[in-house]
């Protein structure tokens, strides 16, 4: 089993950047996927980018070109770079950890406010 705790959300202007941190309990490098998603009032939790243990990474259309995820298996921690927020960013985010096994883990979320 692994514990996945997020942070580094916050209110942020328009077209501000805020990074995200998810440290894991374990190491990750087993893991095989892992991603953020997040879900805003109303709405259904959504992809945001996802990351192998072989770096292959995938991103949703909306956040391309302003999100940057990565993985530093040494720290067991997954990182979201957010730059150019827009207030329709705004949402609880969350971490998701896959295992080849299928097994899968979320972590409890960080609310990120984007409004001037």
């Amino acid at each position: 089993q692994v514990q996945l705790v997020e942070s580094g959300g916050g209110l942020v202007q328009p077209g501000g950047s805020l990074r995200l941190s998810c440290a894991a309990s374990r190491n990750i490098f087993s893991i095989y996927v892992m991603g953020w998603y997040r879900q805003a009032p109303g709405k259904q939790r959504e992809l945001v980018a996802t990351i192998t243990n072989g770096g292959i990474i995938n991103y949703a259309d909306s956040v391309k070109g302003r999100f940057t995820i990565s993985r530093d298996n040494a720290k067991n921690t997954v990182y979201l770079q957010m730059n150019s927020l827009k207030p329709e960013d705004t949402a609880v985010y969350y971490c998701k950890a896959n295992y080849p096994t299928g097994i899968l883990y979320w972590g409890q979320g960080t609310q990120v406010t984007v409004s001037s």
